[in-house]
């Protein structure tokens, strides 16, 4: 590849109507996936349609530059990666085309999940089911032939893909069925492979795995009939290797009439392993085998599985049956308890789901326990890499016997997670891989393993291909057949550039090159000595942590890409699930900093716009470290990469007004009538759009006529109570500006319990608008003043509550980033409650009245981001199912979108109502009557569009306790809800 990125670039921005990136942040961005390795693409081009990969592929043809077709780049064996151009196809071709019932045509960045959300409407399923469902897309379920947990009734992909638009390495695109129907570029290829296929039947025969599910090299037996050979069943699972798919024809199966499931315990692998045979003539749709090691995390993850599960369980297996009726599902569930209670006495324990919340709670709890073990801390990490073995279901016990004696020979230990039924294992060791010993000792330990595996009959890939991981490994499975998948290879991609590397070995190639920088190597380097000898560029760091603490906190994302999710199930990320593209996912951020801090990218890139662009798409709202399943801190790393630019560029005209809004509402508030009329006048707020960057079309709250603070000092609660038990009222702008109702109400509701109320007049807002822009000097000296402040009130026997919370998370979080070591910090922390859980823990200690009048209105509520990042469960939502007549809707629909300032700038406007559109959509339904939500800022966005009225559950309480007349009165003035 002679030529240099940006001249493809700019050839191909000509040829292409998509992205065609070459930056050096885009390119370090799409460097890594799932896997453990890391090739930096010379250019990353995101097509909108199929011509535009017709182009970029015939390019790539004429200059001899490979091509590595991607989709959410979650893959565990590196399949996507490589030197050359990388397609990305979940930006723009991820649209479902048609459903004509049986079949639907996709294009190959539709997600799988999405896709089946979309088919459950008609009672229908895409039925192989890979663990990363939220996250995978068609185009690499196809890539790899996955299956999931369910093969044992659906198949894999293969079975259900009936036909194919591929792009060859000429350009040119054929399309595939059964049979290589009236496409003539389709029927010229399959005769020329027939052609070379037929005199190596007795090749393929012997040498391809017959005994167990295979992924392994090309599927040759599967493609090569009696006088053809289906292209469509040659180029699944080929990884892009033999043409790059650009549309999908698959078959689709009804929904299951009756699921039924259970948990089986075992006191060891072994005897779980020789249950399954006992078990599959039962016909089983699913499986699945999980290991003490997992269970050991998922007990500290979910309590429910420390009350469900037996201490002493070694193994467990999910099954699940599927039944046309309950009397049939009854039949099929009842054989399987007496199949594992009978005389061989199989299982411990069978624990069978009995209503639909256990189904989902069973269901849920491979995939829970899959990912529990990325949380684990340490330089070891669980790894990929051998972790796609199978083998033919009978082998399995004896395969656990020597596995057992291969980690311990090699000193490693290793969790199992496996598809049991059709005998796939998940293997993960747990290895340093800044180890030069324990990277020795991972190619070392495959080896090891995968004599094992071919002495049994299996193979080194059963579902996630042979990518980088297992491809120096195919001419030892395969034997003299490497040379016919060679030679298929040159049929279909003669000028080898779709996808090199992958399944077809290149000379010397080993599963431990081009391994993953972590940025740790660096800093545990011995230093240079020699006076000649220059130190590596290095970053100044903002927050007080090492580079190594900065460094192993970028690592700790594995590249899953389980921040890539858009369900409904999940808040993840509200800026990618409205805009799916790479930069805006969190495993965007930890790359960033990972590749600056191992020096993969100049220590400059933080101070230049193309980085910014990336940290400026993390709004701060901390759902992502909650969700991550190596709970990764990405909004630390994000305040790092913000306030080093800032650090060296100061803050840019819209983050400086954002910066210092609690500033400007202060100034404001003293002429509040003024700043009213400035807020109401059109052509003020067009001028406020054009300076500032104010969006002109943002609803805002009025300023009150004074605010809460002056108010409460004429009322003497600017002096310390007298009261045993007492609060320091932590106030928000929000609250002291704009709705000083809340925080009168809040006033009430806690006096009336006998609880004294102090509410300062000189305290400052929490600053989280300055951290949020990477103002860390503004911040700090925030910080410190109120920490100083209300350490000495905490000290007084205060506990400090707010209205607001973010100002919380603040105080609880952000304080002890941006002041670490700090025990004032520490004890405003432990000592710190948002109002409604502060209220909800009088309940639980049976220390709030309870004379609560009835409320008979429908209330849908939305939990804030931050609130569900203070994890303290949802005290409002309960608080509010004590009020009597009040019926309430719990609203999951994600994250509003406002973000607290994000929402405010014109450049972000229309992308914070695409954020929220969910939940705008649903308090628009007419269902409700009334909104209600903690977060002053989620407030503002709910009111910006809907026409009914958003109030704090604060104000609710109060009005139902009697005290705020007011609020009663606008709850009378009400519309009835639709139905």
């Amino acid at each position: 590849m002679a030529l240099p990125s940006d001249r493809i670039a700019e050839d191909l921005r000509g040829q292409v109507s998509g992205d065609v990136l070459h930056d050096d942040v885009t390119r370090w961005l799409y460097a890594t996936d799932g896997s453990l390795y890391e090739i930096t693409p010379a250019v990353v081009v995101r097509p909108r349609m199929s011509a535009d990969v017709e182009a970029t592929v015939r390019y790539a043809a004429e200059n001899a530059i490979p091509v590595h077709a991607r989709g959410a780049g979650s893959g565990l064996a590196g399949g996507c990666l490589g030197p050359g151009i990388v397609v990305d196809f979940s930006r723009y071709m991820r649209r479902l085309l048609s459903d004509d019932g049986d079949t639907v045509r996709v294009q190959p960045g539709i997600v799988h999940a999405e896709l089946n959300r979309r088919l459950a409407a008609s009672g229908r399923v895409f039925g192989p089911d890979p663990a990363m469902t939220e996250v995978t897309t068609l185009g690499g379920v196809a890539a790899v032939d996955s299956s999931g947990s369910r093969r044992l009734v659906y198949g894999s992909a293969r079975k259900q893909i009936v036909g194919m638009n591929v792009v060859l390495s000429d350009g040119r695109t054929l399309r595939t069925d059964a049979s290589g129907g009236e496409d003539r570029t389709a029927s010229e290829m399959a005769g020329r492979l027939f052609g070379l296929l037929d005199g190596s039947r007795d090749l393929i025969r012997e040498h391809i795995p017959r005994g167990c599910v295979n992924t392994s090299g090309y599927a040759l037996d599967n493609s090569l009939t009696h006088d053809w050979v289906d292209l469509t069943q040659l180029i699944v699972g080929s990884e892009g290797t033999l043409g790059i798919v650009t549309e999908l024809t698959l078959s689709t199966s009804p929904l299951p009439q009756r699921v039924g499931s259970a948990l089986l315990t075992f006191p060891s692998l072994e005897l779980a392993a020789e249950a399954v045979q006992v078990l599959l003539p039962i016909g089983l749709a699913a499986c699945d085998l999980i290991d003490r090691r997992r269970l050991s995390l998922a007990r500290q993850v979910d309590p429910r599985f420390e009350m469900l599960l037996s201490g002493a369980a070694e193994a467990i297996l999910y099954v699940e049956v599927f039944a046309d009726d309950d009397a049939a599902l009854m039949e099929r569930m009842d054989r399987i308890v007496e199949a594992m209670r009978g005389e061989e006495s199989f299982a411990a324990e069978v624990i069978v789901a009995e209503t639909a919340e256990d189904r989902q709670l069973f269901a849920e709890a491979s995939k829970q326990l899959v990912s529990a073990l990325h949380g684990l801390k340490g330089v070891r990490r669980a790894v990929p890499g051998v972790e796609d073995i199978a083998l033919p279901p009978a082998a399995l016990p004896q395969f656990f016997l020597r596995l057992q004696e291969t980690l311990k020979l090699r000193e490693v230990t290793a969790s199992v997670y496996g598809h049991a039924g059709h005998g796939q294992l998940h293997l993960r060791p747990l290895l340093d891989m800044t180890s030069r010993a324990d990277v020795r000792r991972l190619e070392t330990l495959a080896s090891d393993l995968y004599d094992t595996v071919w002495l049994l009959g299996g193979t080194i890939s059963g579902e996630h291909g042979d990518g980088l991981s297992r491809t120096p490994f195919t001419s030892r499975q395969h034997g003299p057949l490497v040379n016919v998948f060679r030679s298929v290879k040159n049929v279909l991609d003669p000028a080898g550039v779709l996808n090199p590397g992958k399944i077809v070995p290149a000379p010397g190639a080993r599963m431990t090159h081009a391994l993953r920088t972590t940025g740790r190597e660096r800093f545990l380097a011995p230093k240079p000595t020699t006076p000649q000898a220059k130190p590596p560029e290095t970053v100044e760091l903002q927050l007080e942590w090492s580079p190594l603490e900065a460094a192993d906190a970028a690592r700790a994302c594995n590249g899953c890409g389980a921040c890539r999710s858009v369900g409904s199930e999940v808040r993840m990320c509200p800026i990618f699930k409205y805009t799916p593209r790479e930069e805006a996912s969190p495993r965007a951020k930890a790359n960033l900093m990972r590749g600056v801090l191992s020096g993969e990218l100049s220590a400059t890139e933080l101070l230049l716009d193309d980085a910014k662009k990336v940290a400026d798409l993390c709004v701060n709202c901390h759902q992502c470290r909650l969700e991550c399943p190596a709970e990764v801190d990405i909004p630390k790393l994000m305040l790092e990469a913000k306030a080093a630019y800032v650090a060296t560029n100061g803050l840019q005209r819209d983050a400086w007004w954002s910066a210092r809004i609690d500033t400007l509402a202060k100034y404001a508030s003293r002429w509040p009538r003024l700043a009213n009329l400035v807020m109401h006048n059109g052509a003020a707020r067009w001028a406020l759009e054009q300076t500032i960057g104010l969006a002109a079309g943002r609803k805002l709250p009025d300023f009150a006529a004074r605010t809460y603070l002056h108010d409460a000092a004429t009322r003497k609660l600017h002096k310390p109570p007298l009261e045993d038990e007492k609060i320091y009222y932590f106030i928000d702008t929000y609250a002291n500006s704009f709705d000083t109702q809340l925080a009168m109400a809040f006033e009430r509701v806690v006096r009336r319990h006998k609880v004294g109320f102090y509410a300062p007049g000189d305290q400052l807002p929490s600053g989280m608008a300055m951290i949020s822009q990477g103002a860390l000097e503004l911040a700090r000296r925030t910080a410190a003043r109120n920490v100083a402040k209300l350490a000495e009130a905490v000290r007084d026997g205060y506990a400090i509550v707010s209205t607001e919370p973010t100002a919380v998370l603040a105080l609880t979080h952000e304080y002890l980033n941006i002041l670490p070591d700090d025990e004032d910090a520490q004890l405003v922390a432990a000592n710190t409650f948002e109002a409604c859980h502060y209220l909800w823990r009088r309940h639980v200690e049976a220390r709030l009245q309870l004379d609560l009048a009835p409320l008979p209105y429908q209330v849908a509520h939305h939990t804030p981001c931050h609130t569900k990042a203070l994890d303290i469960g949802s005290p409002a939502e309960n608080l509010l199912r004590l009020i009597p007549e009040l019926k309430l809707t719990r609203l999951e629909k994600g994250c509003s979108g406002m973000a607290g300032t994000y929402g405010l700038a014109r450049k972000n406007y229309r992308s914070s109502l695409r954020a929220g559109l969910p939940l705008l959509t649903e308090l628009r339904s007419g269902r409700h009557q009334l909104g209600s939500t903690e977060c002053g800022a989620c407030r503002t966005q709910m009111e910006q569009t809907a026409a009914i009225p958003t109030i704090h559950p604060i104000k609710l309480l109060a009005a139902s306790y009697g005290l705020m007349p007011e609020v009663k009165s606008q709850l009378a003035a009400l519309p009835a809800a639709v139905g």
